[in-house]
């Protein structure tokens, strides 16, 4: 499974909605349907049953023609878009693509560019889940399966080009059996750790090609089970509390966050600094190496479920304390999350993005995570309700730009009543494969199944 760059001049062919040929001809040439001739019967009977099939073939080809008529009508707009977009690279437009605009025109319809690099950020992500050990019998249970210096190499994703520098540990005092997996060996790696996360940064050819030098964190979050909602989100807890240097004591985070992204044990080897710690300390040492270099250096953010919540937290975190900050210049910093929850209030959203800090939030409509905590009062209610709300312990917002996808819009997903199922991360990636622009999905399906003998194998799809 490998993480492809994405292609510097990205054609019209190889967007996922162009399955099928041209539908210019007539749909009773794509079927070779002949039409029936009418019974030579003598009756007026007879007369009247040919007339009635000939009549229900044609009503049947002229609603086909009319559905064909709706994908010409899309492929001609979204050629048109196409047709305008300036022919240039991830190098020329990586500040765009990174947020600076607030993906501005690039989400309906979806920008090639953005597609790939959404797809290649969660495939680092889906890294974390693929990496961690969750094996109870063995007495690594809860580490990384991998060295870190061969970390993708073992993964099979050798081409990357990224660099392993960072693990990243975490402890708790909260009781999480379902994201902290522990060995049934009576001696284990660690009785207090688990591992959560990495950070890499692109290599000279990479960085070429992505226009700066890329220092990215991707979080482990949760694979399937959603228990750890329940386990986490208690209340509002001002971040100044946690030391994070906020002038604001009204900015609140999720208590349960916090706690798991500042919690620290002295006595133990893996979590003796917080993640919160290490983090700082390995992004601060990674921008002064490489922010005096010719290349523009960015900070990228990524993770799934619970893994969201905490890329949220840290991006805000290395904008509080300056840490992106060299020569009074800030460095760019952009959270791609998925499906992830709400982390604080509404003066955390308010902080977060007055520190300059790009979110695009990837959610799929049925999906429970994204709709927590804050169920009652949130950044959906009119204004004044969000006002008089303010104070209360469940107050919650959303941060950044949100990118809704719906997993009944594919056609190649099995209808499912189980909620874990909207949740993962894998059908995310698949839905951001082939989304274009809303309702796409649904015109072409239709065309698609009928002229199956025509389509083209879409070579990203699952």
């Amino acid at each position: 499974m490998a993480i492809p760059l994405p292609k510097l001049n990205p054609s019209f062919s190889q967007l996922p909605y162009k399955h099928c040929s041209s539908s210019n001809h007539s749909l009773q040439h794509l079927f070779s349907i002949p039409r029936p001739l009418p019974t030579l019967a003598t009756t007026a009977s007879g007369r009247c049953h040919a007339i009635s099939k000939n009549d229900s073939l044609t009503s049947m080809i002229s609603e086909l023609e009319r559905d064909a008529q709706k994908v010409d009508e899309a492929d001609d707009e979204l050629n048109e878009f196409i047709r305008k977009q300036p022919a240039t690279g991830l190098a020329d437009r990586w500040r765009e693509i990174h947020g600076r605009d607030d993906w501005a025109g690039l989400l309906d319809p979806m920008d090639p560019l953005l597609r790939s690099e959404l797809i290649r950020y969660g495939e680092f992500a889906q890294a974390c889940y693929d990496a961690f050990d969750y094996d109870p019998f063995s007495r690594y249970c809860g580490s990384c399966k991998h060295a870190r210096r061969h970390f993708f190499q073992d993964l099979g994703i050798p081409d990357t080009g990224y660099e392993v520098v960072r693990y990243l540990y975490a402890t708790s005092n909260l009781s999480l059996p379902t994201f902290f997996t522990q060995s049934r060996w009576p001696k284990m790696w660690s009785r207090r750790a688990n591992w959560i996360g990495y950070i890499a940064v692109s290599d000279d050819a990479t960085s070429a090609k992505l226009g700066r030098r890329d220092i990215m964190v991707s979080w482990r979050g949760t694979v399937t089970r959603l228990e750890w909602l329940a386990d986490l989100m208690d209340f509002l807890c001002p971040v100044s509390d946690k030391g994070i240097p906020c002038p604001d004591p009204s900015v609140k985070v999720e208590s349960g966050f916090i706690d798991l992204y500042t919690d620290k044990d002295p006595s133990c080897r893996f979590c003796k600094y917080s993640a919160r710690e290490q983090v700082l300390a390995a992004v601060r040492k990674l921008v002064h190496q490489h922010a005096r270099s010719n290349a523009p250096v960015s900070i990228t953010l990524t993770g799934h479920s619970l893994g969201s919540a905490l890329a949220m937290l840290s991006a805000y975190d290395i904008a509080e304390t300056s840490v992106n900050v060299v020569d009074n210049e800030s460095l760019p910093v952009c959270v791609y999350s998925f499906s992830g929850p709400r982390v604080g209030n509404g003066k955390f959203k308010q902080r977060f993005e007055s520190l300059g800090v790009k979110a695009l939030r990837v959610v799929n409509v049925h999906d429970t995570v994204p709709k927590v905590p804050g169920i009652l009062f949130n950044e959906r209610v009119p204004a004044f309700v969000q006002r008089m709300a303010e104070g209360l312990p469940w107050s919650y917002s959303h941060v950044g730009v949100e990118l809704a996808l719906d997993h009944k819009n594919s056609p190649f997903l099995k209808e499912t009543s189980d909620p874990s199922c909207y949740h993962n991360l894998e059908a995310h990636l698949h839905l951001l494969d082939g989304y274009v622009y809303i309702n796409l999905i649904c015109l072409h399906v239709a065309i698609i199944i009928i002229n199956s003998g025509n389509c083209q194998k879409n070579p990203l799809s699952l």
